[in-house]
C-alpha cells in the first residue's frame, strides 16, 4: 500500500497585511497605523492541519479575522480553493465562510470540553 500525498493547495495567503489607523484630534485625522499583520505568506494543502501560534499581541487573531474577511485586508491576496477572495463583496463571501472556521484563543468558548479534539474533528 502506497501513501499518497495531496499537493493541492486549499488556502494560499500572499503578502497579507492588515493595518489599523491611529486617529487623533477633534476631526479624528489618521496620524499613523498599527501594523497588526505585515506581509504574511503561507499555504495550506487539502487535508492538512494548520496552527497559527505566537506571543500574545503578535497579530494571530487579526490575521485569522482578516483571512476570514471579518476585517478588510489592507493589502495582499487570500486565495481559497483557487479563487482570490480578497476583494469579494459581503454577499459573495457566504459560500467561503461555510467552508472555513477559526478556533479562537479561548478554547472553552469554541470547543466542547466534554469531547476530545478527535471526536470534535470527526463530526466535521
Amino acid at each position: 500500500m502506497s501513501l499518497q500525498t495531496n499537493n493541492e493547495v486549499l488556502l494560499e495567503i500572499k503578502g497579507l497585511k492588515k493595518y489599523f489607523p491611529i486617529k487623533k484630534g477633534f476631526f479624528q485625522r489618521t496620524v499613523g497605523n498599527v501594523k497588526a499583520v505585515d506581509g504574511i505568506t503561507f499555504s495550506i494543502k487539502k487535508g492538512e492541519t494548520f496552527g497559527l501560534v505566537g506571543e500574545s499581541g503578535c497579530g494571530k487573531s487579526s490575521a485569522g479575522r482578516t483571512i476570514m474577511r471579518l476585517y478588510e485586508p489592507t493589502d495582499g491576496q487570500i486565495i481559497f480553493d483557487g479563487k482570490d477572495i480578497s476583494t469579494l463583496k459581503e454577499r459573495e463571501l457566504l459560500p467561503y465562510r461555510r467552508d472555513i472556521q477559526m478556533v479562537f484563543q479561548d478554547p472553552f468558548s469554541s470547543l466542547n470540553p466534554r469531547k476530545t479534539v478527535a471526536a470534535i474533528l470527526k463530526e466535521h
